[in-house]
């Protein structure tokens, strides 16, 4: 009965947010309840747009720095993955290798800690969202609810806050900065960029000029 009731709730979760706008995500929660603990006042930028709304700079962007076959796998990809395996028996840091579909599904209905358990819903969220949402509706939900700033989530919100501009105006170097910080938004600043964001921004433009978005 457990198991019916779960497979129906998440089920009906994807479906419905398939056409409603996503305004609040566990990270969200998370992040405004870490805040409180320390004894600080709960900061939340976050202002859902459509995706006509979104600079196509920005959408390049970040399929250029997260994900450059996008458009092209059904949610996970297999080379990117073999490639992570391969490289982190080198590194000391593991690479990741998550799709924006996983990153999609992770923002919007799981918690940010990684773990065996988290990793399996991931998978099946994933494959969930895309069977019931276009790749147009996953990336406009990824650019609504990512992280990009401290307290700051989604394309309008740092678009205003960093860039006193909308999520539909920023321009490609803009779109890149931002774009570059994405691994980890709190440690790194998209209104301040440091060198090393600069350098990600300059690889990240190049790559921009490759991506081609399917309205194009």
């Amino acid at each position: 009965m457990l198991a019916i009731f779960f497979f129906a709730s998440t089920i009906l979760a994807v479906i419905t947010f398939r056409f409603l706008p996503v305004y609040f995500t566990p990270l969200m929660v998370i992040r405004s309840a870490q805040q409180i603990s320390k004894g600080e006042k709960p900061v939340l930028h976050h202002h859902w747009v459509s995706g006509e709304h979104i600079s196509k700079n920005l959408k390049r962007a970040v399929i250029a720095s997260e994900d450059q076959r996008f458009y092209d796998h059904w949610g996970f990809d297999v080379g990117q993955i073999k490639k992570a395996v391969k490289e982190n028996n080198r590194r000391r840091k593991p690479r990741g290798a998550s799709t924006i579909s996983q990153q999609t599904a992770k923002n919007v209905f799981l918690w940010p800690r990684s773990s065996w358990v988290r990793k399996g819903l991931e998978f099946y969220f994933t494959v969930l969202v895309e069977v019931f949402w276009s790749k147009d509706r996953i990336l406009e939900v990824y650019l609504n609810s990512i992280e990009t700033g401290d307290g700051i989530y989604g394309a309008e919100a740092v678009a205003k806050d960093h860039f006193h501009t909308t999520a539909e105006n920023l321009t490609r170097k803009q779109s890149a900065v931002i774009a570059a910080t994405l691994p980890n938004p709190i440690r790194f600043n998209s209104k301040h960029p440091s060198p090393y964001i600069r350098r990600r921004q300059k690889q990240i433009l190049r790559q921009m000029r490759y991506i081609h978005l399917p309205e194009e």
